[in-house]
């Protein structure tokens, strides 16, 4: 990939160091001066990644005026105010909005901060030559064409090309997804579009040395640098809402619609009779104020605020409300490997002696606890096989954690399992001299004073290193007995074979060998490694161990119940292809493995066509990540991404939910996120997924019964104007705001908050397109609508023939207020009855129905309540007229399941009949 470098376009991967500095303008040995440093630093900036413009207090609150409630509410209250006059109904009407937009404002995420924590990450002293000599700076100084000191502990400041590289590794997980330290050096990478995690000859800003010392001249600064580029991805990469919300502002202007039609009705016929204008506007205000769902987004958002509360006991923290619905509608998962599904603790899975024993070993991550398993009736001693593993190794156990290279920490545990005290090992062997590894031989040794078998003091090389390396140096096998087998054309396929069984199966294999060296010998080469390299020949091959970066033993399960749940898991990750194939299918992943390079030469038509076979993508970058996502979002699917690197922030703010981890993560990805596991644990995933199918379902069931209201409000209204009962305006806006925010809040919650509907999670996951209620919902809730409006203008008609207007107001009101309590009861269940114990709403629940009664109650019988509400008192008649006619919808619904349940029955032993024939039509047969 070029970039521009100073004044000259060129591939740094791919051009000599020498040359990439002379481009650069730059002396190896000498770095830059002080005073063309400074020139540059003017030239190109400071190396920090440009921060993002916030959203200030007055934009946050002014977009949560965007929402089309808040805008008919908002109108409804200046027009009043403008053509009435009546200062009391618009500061009401101007007050909820308010009130909306206070609780949106507080429960809403805080300004993304992905790219100032990118900045944050960035804050450190780097070592570079100035003039010759090596200075500390601060990292910010850093520009194109400096000279960077980097060794073992150290972070990279900044992209670069390595120009030195002494046994140099570096750990670039959280940039590219490898689970394992990289080893760098100075030879070119040919190729174009190489994938950043083999560009061995690069250092990436952000990314940690593992091992050895190198030196490289900067590249790139700033935004230029690879980290920088994922920080213009997470910065241009848009939100989408959620799909509760587009299903929410669709019902919205479904019912502000259907209100509309009959604003315009009752005002056309009043007009026709002769009625003011005046009049006819209070009338249009109220149908307004009932129309719309004013409590909607105040019920939804305690709801979903209640529902982070729950889901964080459950561990995991939710950053933006709907989060928690969307991941009910969940149905894929991108998931990145290392760390997410797997432990990133590489551990060994077996342990062969080339054509004789494999030994299984149990056991996972850096804990010594695990044994090596072998076959009855061949117990051996494991003590030569497992010296080389614990001396030739640099890393130290710190109880569970690791110090030093993973690899050799899968080694030492290994060791430990097989009953070695590593420290007491290493104390009573001490070690004379070492080869360190280098990637140029891929191997690394060390000596130590032994005897042989016959008792003679023997300087011991012991080796580990690649397989191909070792079996090439290799002379002879160890076995089992201690008997030393020559190699030959015959036997030699025994290691490779091994070799290959191990990689095809996604281990790294590591080989261990010895080779016992006169003193004398060895004395006289011990001057430099590059003598004791020498001795690395004519080696005696001990073991090949195979090892894995493990998957959490809870991500298996966790994936089988996503299957049955509907949901499709993929794994896309930055390591190799085999490898990441193998864990996939460990994990019980479906579908064919495909590589970065593979995925981004295919169009996205054949992408499309082919999703549902691919499962695996394997050293991919951050942009095709983005592009999977967004292709599984065209697809039809909600798509929730997890992750724990800073590659993988882009995708996580792309997705429909982002989930990071909350212990490996970094914290670019804890801020691209809008949930993180407080426990890094793939499970919890799941467990959030069945919250939010129940949070869901109960929304739908208060959505049942907001809608059946508002089908009612409008209906009264639409026969009050035709039928001129109380002159077209049964309830005033002050009557609807009592019901909607006071009487039916507590309704609300007690359906938010029901108990989780059974097989919730056997179900698959709801289709993104499909409607919140569907046609045969609508229809009965229509019907449940009519019968609350004849209830209610019935009420009203015999309080008018009792009392009075007030009377009759006030019966109309308690009628439709007995009927929101009667319809959250039935929204409950759509098809079993009420009246079976298991039907009954929960203590809690229960304790909220009670709250709206109270209310239904208070505003009939407080005097200031009454004389703000124009109400007034009922007596024990009146109220029994109340409560029968509110009954009247219960006998109704009842009614409806009734030939419900039937239904379903027939339609069950249907289903069972053919099952039954079956037999049958065999032994005919």
């Amino acid at each position: 990939m070029s970039r521009t470098i100073g004044r000259i376009s060129v591939d740094p991967a791919s051009t000599h160091a020498i040359e990439v500095a002379n481009r650069l303008h730059v002396d190896v040995v000498e770095g830059l001066g002080v005073a063309e440093a400074g020139r540059r630093l003017e030239m190109y900036g400071p190396n920090r990644l440009v921060a993002a413009k916030k959203e200030s207090a007055l934009q946050a609150f002014g977009r949560q005026y965007r929402d089309f409630m808040q805008i008919v509410l908002l109108v409804a209250a200046v027009v009043n105010l403008l053509v009435t006059g009546d200062v009391g109904t618009s500061l009401v009407l101007a007050g909820l909005t308010l009130f909306n937009a206070v609780i949106g404002l507080r429960q809403e995420a805080k300004a993304e901060q992905s790219v100032a924590a990118l900045a944050q990450m960035m804050k450190t002293v780097a070592r570079v030559r100035r003039d010759g000599q090596a200075v500390e700076v601060d990292a910010g100084e850093l520009v194109p064409g400096d000279v960077v000191l980097v060794e073992a502990g150290n972070r990279v400041p900044a992209d670069g090309r390595i120009t030195l590289a002494a046994t140099l590794e570096i750990e670039e997980a959280a940039l590219t997804g490898e689970s394992l330290p990289v080893s760098k050096s100075t030879d070119p990478v040919p190729g174009d579009d190489v994938p950043l995690g083999d560009r061995t000859c690069m250092a990436y800003m952000n990314t940690s040395v593992t091992r050895g010392r190198g030196e490289l001249v900067v590249t790139a600064t700033g935004m230029n640098t690879e980290i920088g580029h994922i920080a213009n991805l997470l910065a241009g990469t848009e939100t989408d809402k959620t799909p509760l919300q587009k299903q929410l502002d669709g019902l919205s202007r479904i019912i502000a619609s259907i209100a509309a039609v009959a604003l315009v009705f009752v005002v056309v016929l009043g007009l026709i009779r002769g009625e003011s204008f005046d009049t006819l506007f209070i009338t249009g205000v109220a149908l307004a104020v009932a129309a719309i769902p004013t409590g909607l987004p105040a019920v939804v958002t305690a709801l979903l605020s209640m529902g982070t509360r729950e889901i964080a006991r459950r561990n995991a923290i939710v950053k933006r409300l709907p989060a928690v619905e969307t991941l009910g509608s969940t149905s894929a998962i991108c998931s990145d490997k290392t760390g997410t599904l797997t432990l990133n603790k590489m551990t060994a899975r077996e342990l062969a002696i080339p054509g004789q024993n494999v030994f299984t070993v149990t056991g996972e991550g850096y804990g010594t606890a695990g044994e090596i398993r072998h076959v009855g009736g061949s117990r051996i001693d494991l003590d030569p096989y497992l010296l080389p593993m614990v001396l030739c190794a640099d890393a130290v156990l710190d109880s569970e954690s690791l110090i030093g290279d993973p690899t050799e920490g899968a080694l030492i545990v290994l060791g430990a399992k097989g009953g070695l005290d590593i420290a007491a090992t290493r104390r009573d062997f001490p070690r004379l001299a070492e080869v360190p590894f280098d990637s140029e031989y891929k191997f690394m040794a060390t000596f130590h004073e032994m005897t042989d078998d016959d008792g003679r003091p023997v300087v011991r090389c012991y080796v580990k290193g690649a397989p191909d390396v070792l079996i090439a140096r290799g002379a002879a096998y160890r076995s089992p007995d201690g008997v030393v087998v020559p190699i030959t054309d015959q036997n030699r396929s025994l290691a490779l074979d091994a070799n290959n069984r191990m990689a095809n199966s996604g281990e790294r294999v590591m080989v261990v060998a010895q080779r016992d060296v006169d003193p004398t010998v060895f004395d006289a080469a011990r001057s430099g490694p590059r003598n004791l390299i020498s001795l690395i020949s004519e080696l005696t091959l001990l073991a090949m161990v195979g090892i894995v970066d493990p998957p959490r033993p809870e991500a298996r399960t966790a994936i089988a119940e996503c299957r049955s749940a509907g949901i499709r898991v993929r794994m896309i990750t930055g390591d190799h292809a085999t490898t990441a194939a193998a864990i996939a299918r460990e994990l019980g992943i479906e579908g064919r493995a495909l590589t970065g390079s593979e995925f981004a030469a295919m169009s996205d038509d054949e992408l499309l066509a082919q999703l549902d076979g691919i499962g695996v993508i394997a050293r991919v970058a951050p942009e095709d990540k983005i592009r999977l996502v967004q292709l599984l979002k065209r697809s039809g699917n909600v798509v929730s991404m997890t992750g724990d690197g800073v590659n993988d922030a882009p995708a996580l703010k792309a997705a429909d939910i982002g989930v990071a981890m909350g212990i490996t993560g970094t914290e670019v990805s804890k801020e691209a996120a809008v949930m993180i596991l407080t426990d890094d644990n793939f499970a919890t995933i799941v467990n959030a997924v069945s919250y939010g199918r129940s949070l869901y379902d109960n929304l739908v069931k208060y959505l049942r019964f907001q809608m059946s209201t508002l089908v009612a409000y409008i209906a009264i209204f639409l026969l009050a104007g035709v039928l001129n009962i109380a002159a077209g305006t049964p309830l005033n806006p002050l009557q609807i705001l009592w019901l909607n925010m006071v009487v039916d809040i507590p309704i609300a919650i007690a359906l938010g908050f029901d108990q989780a509907t059974k097989g919730l999670m056997d179900r698959p996951p709801r289709p993104v397109g499909a409607p919140v209620l569907s046609r045969t919902a609508w229809i009965r809730l229509c019907v449940q609508g009519a019968v609350m409006t004849a209830g209610a203008l019935v009420a009203y008609q015999l309080g008018l023939g009792l009392s009075g207007p007030i009377v009759a107001a006030t019966m109309l009101l308690t009628t439709l207020s007995l009927f929101h309590v009667i319809a959250g009861l039935l929204s409950r269940d759509q098809t079993g009855t009420i009246f079976d114990r298991d039907a009954l709403p929960g203590v809690a629940q229960l304790r909220r129905y009670g709250l709206a009664l109270l209310a239904i109650v208070a505003i009939t019988t407080i005097d200031l309540l009454e004389q703000v509400f124009g109400t007034t008192d009922l007596d024990g008649q009146q109220w029994g007229l109340c409560i029968a006619l509110a009954l009247s919808l219960l006998v109704v619904e009842e009614i409806i399941k009734v030939f419900l349940r039937r239904r379903e029955g027939r339609g069950e032993v249907a289903r069972v009949a053919p099952a039954a024939s079956a037999p049958g039509v065999a032994r005919a047969g």
